[in-house]
């Protein structure tokens, strides 16, 4: 393998039913980051049928290239189909990185491309950078330059790894929903668009779908929250989960939790921040009677504003917060909430 032959920064960017995924504009915006260190372009690869009208949104958060692969076998995401046209074009045009949203597509599709192309892929990453390979210099061992540093959560969190892959191309890895920015919108900017279809020959590994049932869910999707109302273990029980509802309520927020909340079954995975549950940037995050373990931190610490509530003042939580209340959240929080009301109405 020739790694001088491999260049550029490629995102698979997911669609579900014709819409651009949100982890493809954010893979966009790291993507553009990791480019300009290597000198170099971002191409998205869009996978689907009839989607070339998608293009023009790529663009314009970012993407100079859009590699477009259309054909009716494309219209469903089925494992064969979309491995063989990523595959494809990784063969074809030969990226020197290539990064895939840590979706339930995306963990399908990555393992398995990356298999079909030979290389290897650190899965779930939260962090990418470009730097040097061994980070610390090592006697007798040649020191690689421009690398991408892949960081990701290992051991149940409780330790972080960083990991590279300097010997084969391209470089892969799956990145975690909410945790990359996306680019700010320029509209009107343009990609270049390359058609590109290897051709599609069903076989015994394409499944048929016989029919899509959409889950209809009643559960907000907190990564889109302006404000979390988030709870732990130190709530205390689901029922006091009301008190954290009623404050959400009033300053128009998302109630969220802890891991420790969906391990106790007071609320659904859904609502769970933290490293093994979702990663969040509201404006305001309020962490009530969360203590502030290391993995729950990774999941929301780029919040605009953390409020935290606690009646340990030596917890951790309160080494992130912006602002932090010592003391018993059932006093607390119904003083609080009456306090949002009485301001509202004053307005």
């Amino acid at each position: 393998m020739s790694l001088a032959e491999y260049k550029g920064v490629y995102v698979f960017a997911q669609q579900v039913d014709n819409e651009v995924s949100s982890i493809a504009l954010e893979l966009i915006g790291k993507g553009k980051d990791l480019a300009k260190d290597l000198d170099t372009t971002v191409t998205a690869v869009l996978i689907g049928h009839n989607v070339m009208g998608l293009t023009d949104v790529l663009g314009e958060y970012g993407a100079d290239k859009v590699i477009v692969v259309d054909d009716p076998e494309l219209k469903e995401y089925r494992t064969e189909p979309y491995t063989h046209a990523l595959t494809c074009v990784i063969n074809e045009f030969k990226p020197d990185i290539c990064l895939i949203g840590a979706t339930a597509i995306g963990r399908d599709l990555g393992p398995r491309v990356c298999a079909r192309v030979h290389t290897g892929l650190t899965a779930d990453c939260t962090q990418l950078d470009i730097g040097d390979f061994p980070i610390n210099p090592q006697p007798g061992k040649e020191q690689k330059h421009n690398q991408l540093l892949m960081t990701r959560p290992a051991f149940g969190g409780n330790t972080i790894a960083t990991i590279a892959c300097p010997e084969f191309r391209p470089q892969m890895a799956t990145v975690r929903p909410g945790v990359m920015q996306k680019a700010e919108r320029v509209e009107g900017r343009k990609a270049e668009i390359i058609e590109f279809n290897p051709g599609f020959v069903p076989n015994e590994k394409y499944t048929e779908i016989l029919e899509i049932v959409k889950e209809v869910s009643n559960v907000a999707d907190i990564m889109d929250a302006t404000i979390l109302v988030s709870g732990g273990r130190g709530v205390g029980s689901a029922e006091n989960f009301k008190l954290l509802q009623d404050l959400a309520d009033a300053i128009g927020g998302t109630v969220s939790c802890s891991r420790a909340v969906v391990d106790a079954g007071w609320m659904p995975k859904d609502l769970q921040v933290g490293q093994t549950g979702k990663t969040v940037r509201p404006h305001v995050y309020f962490a009530i009677g969360i203590s502030g373990a290391i993995q729950h931190v990774a999941g929301m610490e780029e919040s605009d504003i953390i409020v935290a509530i606690n009646k340990d003042e030596t917890a951790p939580i309160f080494d992130v917060a912006d602002y932090g209340v010592v003391g018993d959240l059932n006093k607390i929080l119904p003083v609080l909430t009456q306090k949002i009301k009485e301001v509202k109405a004053a307005n």
